[in-house]
């Protein structure tokens, strides 16, 4: 397949080991352009994605960076990896020799036929995807949602037409290309903003722009649905040319989506919708119910009927490594919430269990963020808190001594801090992998995190 990068000489930045650089990669292969992929990480470790670009017309420069493949006398376009840092000093120096640089998030928001819902936020984003999707697909099957969940958005192209309705999660690093570019989804989402990889960034107001950029460049044909009750994101109210509909879990009267009276209720002018909450436990907590209004809000904005969203939001039982319950063993739940890497996230978490006694995995790779809440939070809430090894950790424990907690750890394992975590269980309980930090050390990244607990509970159940 040739097309419309025919002949343009495209750098990859960052192969990586999701979907992503793949996905990036071939796309530009199969529409004519010459490639190369560089990845500082070595051919054995990237070994599986290298594979499945075989065959494809692409050169490898893996375990370093050349320089020439990032000036003008190399390369037309870069195309970096979200992993990338922004301000690599190879990036620095393709800007200022004129190089365009892209992520996979402006190539597809220029491809795509379809208008988009993006959905961002420090948390929630993920399941607020999910759940728009879930109810977009009861609407219109051929739905499509992709983005920042290890499933490439180029990839889906050729099953996008102009009235598909597509869900695409934007994590900070991909709409910082986004801005660059000046690109927006016709219906933007923001959850929520709190502190989060504030070792990428220049502090959280840094952070929080980058966040709130996902309203920057939208038009007055565009919608943006924002949390009323979060200052932070609510700023992006004022800052937008877009349409703004709020959503939130107190109901004011106005239009917006609401939680009112035990009821999703959505409002707009005379259009008056009242939903149900589905018994099971998606939409467990605080946060589940605003994850719930928010996705309500972007799929009527997208055309769904009431219908489509009441089955959508009864069929959604919620997002692999979020709030997942993993197993019952001798009426302990494990549950998996290993995409909490940052301490609001966590906090969330142990809310939504507040009913129950929980033995909370923690702790990991410093981000730079404030765990004080969390561990306030933590020691107060607890029954035992058992820690991961990481760089936050020693930081983490000594907070959470200070606030009365006696912490199990550090364990250099899952296997251990699962089983220790279990041995002061009683049934009832909730063994809770809520990190509130990320997951590199010990974990390849949080989902390989989250598939190491499913590993060590399913030990468990087999010894039980």
């Amino acid at each position: 397949m040739t097309g419309m990068y025919s002949g343009v000489r495209a750098t990859v930045m960052g192969l990586g080991t999701r979907a992503g650089g793949v996905g990036v990669a071939r796309y530009l292969a199969e529409h004519g352009a010459a490639v190369t992929v560089t990845d500082l990480r070595s051919a054995e470790l990237l070994g599986p994605s290298v594979a499945e670009l075989e065959g494809l017309p692409i050169r490898f420069v893996l375990g370093r960076h050349d320089e020439r493949d990032f000036l003008p006398s190399g390369t037309d376009m870069i195309v970096r990896n979200p992993g990338v840092p922004r301000r690599a000093p190879l990036l620095v120096a393709a800007r200022a020799a004129g190089v365009p640089i892209e992520m996979e998030m402006s190539l597809f928001f220029r491809a795509c036929p379809a208008p988009l819902i993006g959905v961002t936020g420090t948390k929630g984003k993920t399941s607020t995807s999910a759940i728009c999707a879930t109810i977009l697909r009861a609407w219109d099957p051929t739905t499509v949602l992709a983005g920042n969940m290890g499933v490439t958005a180029l990839g889906q192209l050729d099953s996008i037409t102009p009235v598909t309705p597509v869900v695409v999660e934007l994590s900070s690093w991909q709409l910082e290309s986004l801005i660059e570019h000046r690109l927006a989804p016709r219906i933007a989402v923001l959850t929520n903003i709190s502190e989060d990889h504030l070792d990428h960034y220049d502090g959280f107001a840094d952070y929080a722009d980058t966040k709130r950029g996902i309203a920057l460049h939208q038009s007055q044909a565009d919608v943006l649905i924002v949390n009323a009750d979060d200052p932070e994101s609510w700023r992006a109210a004022s800052q937008t040319a877009a349409r703004v509909m709020p959503f939130g879990i107190t109901d004011p009267g106005d239009d917006g989506a609401w939680w009112s009276g035990g009821q999703f209720v959505y409002r707009r002018g005379d259009m008056w919708h009242v939903f149900e909450r589905p018994a099971n436990s998606a939409s467990r907590g605080d946060h589940g119910i605003a994850n719930a209004l928010a996705a309500i809000a972007a799929s009527i904005e997208r055309g769904a009927t009431p219908e489509a969203v009441a089955q959508g939001l009864e069929e959604f039982l919620g997002v692999p490594h979020r709030m997942e319950l993993v197993s019952e063993v001798n009426g302990v739940a494990f549950v998996n919430d290993t995409a909490a890497t940052a301490p609001a996230a966590g906090i969330a978490a142990l809310r939504a269990f507040a009913d129950r006694r929980i033995h909370l995995i923690a702790g990991g790779a410093d981000k730079r963020t404030d765990l004080a809440p969390f561990a306030a939070a933590a020691a107060g809430t607890t029954a035992s808190i058992a820690l991961l090894d990481g760089t936050a950790t020693l930081g983490l424990s000594k907070m959470l001594t200070a606030a009365g907690s006696n912490p199990d750890g550090p364990f250099t394992s899952m296997s251990s801090a699962v089983e220790a975590a279990f041995a002061r269980a009683n049934p009832g309980d909730v063994v809770l992998l809520s990190p509130g930090c990320a997951s590199f050390g010990l974990f390849r990244d949080e989902f390989d995190r989250g598939e190491q607990f499913r590993a060590a509970v399913k030990a468990i159940t087999l010894q039980a």
